[in-house]
């Protein structure tokens, strides 16, 4: 792909930089490397995620076409991408809700679990696991029903908790996170196949690690729900408290042999976008790929720096793009009565963020979207912000700090005609951001 010039097309060049990132973490780039043989048995494929639809077409083409191959992957509506000429399907893709769990959803994980009984020690299990599992791959815990888990998971998605406080709680309602998909498994090899979403990479938090031994304990859900004033039927807090929704720890034998394997991380498809740059002449820093906490107080962090790097050449050279990725934040503030609630996600409120703390400094433009193509529930991925971004706002009447309060990025930004849209990825390494210093 050829960058268009930062200087004549600063969205453009930005927009180029996300493409690449995308690119890199296509699951058909790296996958190959890391496929066992086939076993002497059956070959099951069992899966959730949002990259799951293109995880299952990959493995399809590069899995040997005599040997047998058959199983199930859940993905997000609309996230199948369109099946390659003369690809023989032998992977059953269904699609699911997501990030609140619906009854298809559970209706999947019903049925993968059930592909999962009756294995020998012959056959293999390929678990393709991406960001997005753990809503698509819902199985409350008994005695928790379907409307029950959406409402805890919707208070989660609101209450500002990060994601590996999120996933521990989902792993402790559930009858398939948290390592148990991969004990119903036994005695069956399992390989996991994953793409992180998360900051750090932990496999037991992407998608909640349903084949991964899980650390956490009944004991940290508690203080989960507890620190954000989330409610769970009281048959559950008991349970909870008794420690009798306890997943698989680290050290347990049905572990033994299992692999997982890292196909695609948010840390190379920065480094992917930061060669990108480097190849049209732009110096790159990556900041992180960790990077956590409220998307308006990372924002108001990047802003300082880019205003350093514009006004005095310093931490970084100019031309630059600095680059970070991780997973932030948005706590969803109450509104009034007939307030209304504002619509975007972690990626637009970042841009507004960035867009009012910048001030219009000059020479400064940015780009930040969800890898996935979906930034919260609109249809964009993300916004883009420009030195003009407020005084554009300011000529409709808008101010941003209005539309801050009432998180309603897609609003600000769709007046602007800056809502970045790419559609569906079929991939997920989360959050891309880049910063241009001009």
């Amino acid at each position: 792909m050829t960058a268009p010039q930062p200087a004549a097309d600063p969205r453009g060049f930005l927009e180029h930089l996300l493409r690449v990132a995308v690119r890199r973490a296509m699951p058909l780039h790296s996958m190959g490397t890391f496929l066992p043989a086939p076993p002497k048995g059956r070959t099951i494929v069992l899966g959730a995620g949002k990259a799951g639809g293109s995880m299952a077409q990959a493995l399809e083409a590069l899995w040997p076409a005599d040997a047998p191959l058959e199983g199930l992957v859940v993905t997000r509506y609309h996230h199948v991408p369109p099946r390659p000429e003369g690809l023989r399907q032998r992977i059953e893709i269904v699609e699911a809700a997501h990030p609140v769990p619906d009854a298809a959803g559970l209706a999947a994980a019903q049925r993968i679990l059930q592909l999962a009984q009756g294995l020998t020690r012959d056959d293999l299990v390929l678990c393709l696991i991406s960001g997005g599992g753990s809503a698509l791959l819902t199985l409350p815990a008994e005695g928790l029903t379907l409307e029950e888990k959406q409402r805890i998971n919707r208070e989660l998605l609101n209450s500002g908790a990060n994601i590996g406080e999120m996933n521990c709680v989902r792993k402790h309602l559930s009858r398939i996170k948290g390592g148990r998909l991969a004990a119903a498994c036994a005695p069956a090899r399992v390989v996991t196949l994953a793409i992180s979403d998360v900051p750090g990479d932990d496999p037991s938090v992407i998608a909640s690690g349903p084949t991964v031994p899980d650390a956490t304990s009944c004991a940290d859900a508690i203080a989960i729900l507890q620190r954000y004033g989330i409610a769970v039927p009281p048959a559950i807090m008991g349970l909870l408290e008794q420690g009798a929704l306890e997943t698989p720890k680290p050290g347990d034998p049905l572990f033994s042999g299992h692999e997982v394997h890292l196909i695609a991380t948010p840390q190379q498809s920065l480094e992917a976008a930061a060669q990108a740059a480097i190849d049209a002449g732009i110096a790159a820093y990556v900041l992180s790929d960790e990077m956590e906490g409220e998307s308006r107080e990372v924002a108001k962090v990047q802003a300082a720096l880019a205003r350093a790097v514009a006004r005095r050449g310093h931490p970084f050279v100019r031309p630059c793009v600095i680059l970070s990725g991780g997973e932030t934040t948005v706590t969803v503030k109450p509104q009034p009565a007939g307030g209304g609630r504002g619509k975007g996600g972690r990626a637009g409120e970042f841009c507004m963020g960035l867009a009012q703390a910048l001030q219009g400094q000059p020479g400064v433009f940015a780009l930040a979207a969800d890898t996935d193509g979906i930034d919260g529930m609109e249809e964009n991925a993300g916004a883009f912000v420009a030195p003009d971004t407020l005084e554009r706002a300011h000529a409709q009447g808008m101010k941003v700090d209005a539309f801050l309060e009432r998180n309603d990025a897609y609003g600000f930004f769709s007046a602007l005609g800056d809502l970045v849209v790419t559609g569906p990825t079929h991939t997920n390494v989360n959050d891309f951001r880049a910063i241009l210093v001009e």
